[in-house]
């Protein structure tokens, strides 16, 4: 599709773009920043969409994977923010969020019964806890991503047994 084409209906749809990233964010702000960081990503793929696909769905779908993916992120570094007028109360459970000595002796615990993990199973689960998708894992060990979500699956499964009568 001709890249006039797809800016004429990328232009079309900017009140949709922008109610359907409010819905998904429930922020003024945040929701105007997925709608430009979409528009960019449409326009950076628009090689990738076809006549016969609908337009508008796939740019919804693109909006919604970003919206995803930006949580995901931002839950995997815990980056929170609170709009509501509570606000103040996000510091309240600081003092738990704080490592004990009893924390860290457990993740070293973790740590060390991971450790007697074998490779196959060990590996793909620490690129998962650190932050890996199983695609990447796949690439990186040569294995299909099938393969890579059992052996994750069973390495979850083998440390909650090891775990199971824990404090």
């Amino acid at each position: 599709m001709a890249t006039s084409m797809i800016h004429r209906k990328l232009l079309e749809i900017q009140k949709n773009m922008l109610s359907f990233a409010y819905a998904l964010t429930m922020n003024r702000d945040e929701a105007y920043d997925l709608l430009q960081d979409t528009t960019l990503k449409v326009l950076d793929n628009s090689d990738k969409y076809t006549e016969t696909d609908n337009f508008k769905s796939w740019v919804f779908t693109i909006m919604r994977n970003l919206f995803i993916n930006n949580y995901r992120r931002a839950m995997r570094h815990g980056v929170v923010a609170d709009y509501s007028d509570e606000g103040y109360l996000i510091n309240a459970t600081a003092e738990y969020s704080q490592d004990t000595p009893e924390d860290t002796i457990s993740v070293n615990e973790i740590m060390g019964i991971l450790s007697t993990f074998p490779d196959e199973y060990r590996i793909p689960f620490s690129m998962h806890l650190s932050g890996y998708k199983y695609n990447e894992i796949a690439k990186e060990m040569g294995l299909p991503v099938g393969t890579v979500k059992s052996r994750i699956f069973f390495a979850r499964k083998r440390l909650q047994e090891r775990l199971h009568g824990y404090r």
